[in-house]
């Protein structure tokens, strides 16, 4: 409604900023076609291996911190100084590295994602009560099982917080990787939304963007809304 009363008011005109049907309309003729479906799933097979080796790397990290005071006093403010530079500060220094090449991308979107889900890993096996370690101690929990029914149960909450920001980091690489970094015979959503730049065809441009925008709603709503209500009836907070 807010994008229909702004083309109204003709404050841009309508081959800038196109009004919210003929979207519409191109994204479900774009739905239908080969080319669409294809950038997508191109896509979301980075994203799926960039954020899973994110996910490995971040998890190892934050096991290893968690266990090493030294590895915590070397490394861990490292860590949240690498999460908190913007991803595409590294994207010079992949494409010189690894060249113009799917490499590059998974370089920056493990860079984007890891040190946010170590630090996840990290706050939530810091935040938990002594009593908790305790308890499992005293009922026979050690080594893998101290871990196994202890430590990850008690920091999950604050892990899939981490998960999720990480997840977010990895999503904005990702597109930010495919608009600079245009692999050969790979028509990813990043390259649609820069031939649409480039073409100036704002209506393609925009019904590229709402696909960007869905995928990142379902995500949320399915893997990460599904396991943070999981989380919450396990521990009581909400009823089954």
């Amino acid at each position: 409604l807010i994008w229909q009363l702004v083309v109204l008011t003709r404050w841009k005109p309508g081959y800038a900023l196109p009004a919210p049907l003929p979207v519409l309309a191109e994204l479900g003729k774009d739905l239908l076609g080969p080319d669409l479906p294809r950038a997508v799933m191109i896509t979301m097979q980075r994203a799926a291996l960039g954020f899973g080796l994110a996910l490995a790397i971040g998890t190892f990290l934050g096991l290893a911190i968690v266990r090493s005071r030294l590895l915590r006093t070397a490394i861990a403010s490292l860590i949240t100084g690498l999460q908190t530079m913007p991803s595409i500060a590294w994207f010079p220094f992949a494409i010189v590295m690894f060249g113009l090449t799917e490499t590059a991308i998974m370089f920056v979107i493990v860079l984007g994602a890891a040190p946010s889900i170590a630090n996840g890993l990290i706050a939530g096996v810091d935040q938990i009560p002594r009593i908790l370690m305790r308890a499992g101690q005293v009922m026979g929990a050690r080594g893998v099982d101290r871990y196994r029914h202890v430590i990850f149960p008690a920091a999950l909450p604050n892990f899939v917080g981490g998960l999720k920001q990480g997840w977010a980091f990895a999503w904005r690489s990702l597109l930010a990787g495919e608009l600079l970094v245009i692999v050969a015979a790979q028509p990813s959503i990043g390259v649609r939304l820069q031939f649409a730049r480039e073409f100036s065809d704002m209506t393609g441009l925009l019904a590229t963007m709402l696909v960007i925008l869905i995928i990142g709603i379902v995500v949320d709503l399915v893997f990460f809304g599904t396991l943070d209500r999981a989380i919450r009836r396990r521990w009581g907070l909400i009823e089954s």
